[in-house]
């Protein structure tokens, strides 16, 4: 059978404790992040803390699947569209709990069934 979507619930703007509490509670939740910066394409690994990313501009959809801490760092996992040769194996660790970083929080919602 197929769920059928009946709307959807967007997180308070720039709010990172409300987008880790739907996470927790929901799962994936679909973000819009700024993705325009060059480090940003060459991700390999690790926690990825780009302060010259933009806190309320975004360029690029993507979905957070969970969250972590690496290294005293805490991180966003998230799902990008790029394909399983980019970052680490399709994921990025974004910065977490870090002024919403990228823009990771601004906008991010997620469907209702």
């Amino acid at each position: 059978s197929v769920a059928a979507i009946t709307g959807y619930v967007e997180t308070p703007v720039g709010d990172e404790i409300a987008l880790e509490e739907a996470v927790q509670s929901v799962g994936p939740v679909t973000v819009c992040i700024d993705a325009g910066q060059s480090s940003f394409g060459s991700y390999g690994g690790g926690v990825y803390d780009e302060p010259n990313c933009e806190t309320y501009y975004s360029n690029h959809a993507v979905t957070v699947v969970g969250f972590g801490t690496e290294g005293g760092k805490d991180y966003w996992l998230v799902k990008n569209s790029w394909g399983e040769g980019w970052g680490e194996a399709g994921y990025i660790k974004m910065s977490r709990n870090n002024k919403n970083q990228c823009a990771i929080a601004t906008y991010a919602c997620y469907p209702t069934l």
